[in-house]
């Protein structure tokens, strides 16, 4: 997975600290219980986790995860903004104690950080140019063509591309989602590949680009395509992790619950999916 300096230089530094002894400890549940603060990441993509004007932490799982944490007796949260090809190299080397940004659950990611079971679910979409001058519907239509789609750092829809066969000479690879308008927009690349959900809201953004209209969800192994998000952790943090699992079971449960993921334009199908499937199931899918 290709990722950008920022994240590279994360990396790098997380192995020299390895590499001399001094690895890099996550807080533990009572550590940042006597402290009062957990350290909390988004992405800035809407409608999972963003910040707004004011610095306010907004989306599903910045607005789920004020609840758990409050549950938890925490009575402080230090939200952090960064790439989404930041956050798994972020928590790695504890720069945060938690990410709230719906990430997909994908069994690569479980080997590198700890996932909570699943606080939503979402299908996926494509950004292209007003007017569909390509006509693109799906994302097979980049297979055998000469069409360019643009893909987020560290994002899954680059793994959905490989597996479909696109070829690489055929992504454009962005830093963040506030590129996709321009990069559509210009002609860098005739769509960019998001979740449904997050294409939607750039649609609204600008009238130079739009939603896929008739949109097909992408076919891997004979199987439709659908993504379940969860808050994430580093490896050493499953204490943190079980007591926000058990919040978040007993959180999903509640008309609350259904109304924070309903205002941010999660489906009753989205909703009665994101327990569908185990973050266990998740983690060992081929």
């Amino acid at each position: 997975m290709r990722l950008f300096s920022r994240s590279t230089l994360l990396c790098g530094t997380a192995a020299t600290l390895l590499t001399l002894g001094l690895s890099t400890h996550a807080a533990s549940l009572e550590d940042i219980q006597k402290k009062g603060t957990i350290r909390i990441a988004v992405a800035n993509e809407i409608p999972y986790g963003y910040t707004d004007l004011n610095g306010e932490a907004k989306g599903v799982g910045p607005e789920v995860a004020m609840h758990l944490v409050k549950a938890l007796g925490i009575d402080k949260i230090e939200w952090q903004t960064t790439n989404f090809g930041s956050l798994i190299p972020g928590l790695q080397a504890d720069r945060f104690d938690m990410v709230a940004a719906e990430m997909a659950i994908l069994p690569q990611r479980c080997e590198q950080i700890l996932f909570s079971e699943p606080n939503s679910s979402y299908g996926e979409g494509l950004l292209v140019a007003a007017g569909n001058p390509k006509d693109l519907h799906s994302y097979e239509a980049f297979k055998d063509s000469k069409n360019k789609v643009a893909i987020m750092a560290g994002a899954d829809q680059l793994e959905m591309m490989q597996a479909l066969g696109v070829d690489e000479s055929q992504l454009v690879t962005i830093s963040n989602n506030a590129d996709a308008i321009s990069t559509v927009a210009t002609g860098r690349a005739d769509a960019y590949a998001a979740t449904g959900l997050t294409a939607a809201e750039l649609a609204k953004q600008s009238d130079k680009v739009e939603l896929a209209a008739q949109f097909e969800d992408p076919v891997i192994d004979g199987e439709a395509i659908r993504s379940w998000g969860g808050f994430t952790f580093a490896k050493d943090s499953e204490s943190l992790r079980d007591a926000i699992n058990k919040e978040l079971a007993a959180f999903k449960q509640t008309k609350e619950w259904q109304e924070i993921l309903s205002r941010y334009g999660f489906s009753d199908v989205d909703q009665s999916e994101s327990n569908a499937k185990s973050t266990a199931d998740l983690c060992m899918s081929s």
